[in-house]
């Protein structure tokens, strides 16, 4: 799972050479952040590059791939004649786009703004391997051609968590990665996984998601809540009882943990994804005591999201 949204069937559009038209190619299913639910999504990538992730559904179907540069070109100049109102935001798909090579993400968004000029934000997933792979020069020049906003997994500030999903990072290289991104003014959206490290470790999760947020001071940060899904590797773990889900009391205990311990001065916290058991929004610092007593009326009354009503 993570902060996407995927609809039940895929709406894609494909060239229609028999009756002459063309028309913008989709592969597979979108996945996208929810606040894109409004813009235009385009595939520079297919899947995901790494895909190794225990807790993850996405993109399994997929062989990862770079598309042609030209042909995305072509979708985006299909997509100006049925949006001729205008666009005001675009997400490039699918898993990883920052892992295009710099010199062809700036062309490609040289084309974007060409097509598009009336767009207030480009946007992609950021895997945080590929953000360590460019130099803050280069992330900065893709700032000033026009990618606004990245959106990274950080998924859980404690290692030992991130190392049992495979996520192929450590928090050391999670927060050189925000850095980076801050430093270079791009806006940067983070999800942490309420429930990822099951009961055995929901105090070490809280506190050391609270510890990397503090450190990095995202521009956004949203709290999903673990839904294990058959078939990716964390559903045997669940099975087997090697990871405990928590109850949710137990994600409230969590989110309160973390709430507490977070010190991250602007950053806009956001909880209520379909997975979530309660709806929370604010701006930390400054929203902490008004969340936690919301919380608080949440477990006094048990006013939880039935289990049925989750999604992904």
């Amino acid at each position: 799972m993570s902060g996407s949204i995927k609809p039940k069937k895929d709406y894609s559009l494909i060239i229609d050479n028999m009756k002459g038209k063309k028309y913008m190619r989709y592969e597979g299913d979108v996945y996208r952040p929810p606040s894109e639910a409004n813009s235009l999504i385009i595939q520079l990538t297919i899947g995901c590059a790494r895909n190794t992730c225990t807790f993850c559904s996405m993109y399994k179907d997929k062989n990862f791939r770079v598309r042609n540069l030209e042909e995305v070109i072509e979708d985006f100049k299909i997509a100006r004649k049925y949006y001729p109102n205008g666009v005001k935001r675009i997400f490039l798909a699918d898993g990883d786009a920052l892992i295009v090579n710099t010199k062809d993400l700036l062309y490609l968004l040289k084309k974007i703004k060409q097509i598009f000029p009336e767009a207030e934000r480009i946007s992609t997933y950021a895997a945080p391997k590929d953000i360590l792979s460019k130099t803050e020069e280069e992330l900065k020049q893709l700032k000033e051609a026009g990618l606004d906003m990245l959106y990274v997994g950080l998924e859980s500030g404690d290692d030992t968590i991130l190392r049992d999903v495979k996520k192929g990072v450590t928090t050391e290289e999670m927060i050189e990665a925000g850095l980076k991104v801050k430093n270079a003014k791009m806006t940067l959206s983070m999800t942490l996984i309420s429930g990822l490290g099951g009961k055995k470790r929901l105090k070490e999760h809280a506190l050391n998601s609270a510890k990397v947020v503090s450190i990095i001071k995202p521009d956004y940060v949203g709290l999903l809540t673990l839904i294990v899904e058959k078939g990716v590797p964390l559903y045997d773990e669940v099975k087997s009882g090697k990871l405990e889900l928590l109850t949710p009391t137990d994600v409230l205990e969590e989110m309160k943990i973390f709430l507490k311990n977070v010190d991250s001065e602007g950053t806009i916290f956001r909880s209520n994804h379909a997975s979530n058991y309660i709806s929370l929004a604010g701006t930390l610092n400054k929203d902490k005591n008004k969340l936690l007593q919301d919380i608080q009326r949440a477990e006094e009354y048990s006013r939880f999201k039935r289990e049925e009503f989750r999604g992904l």
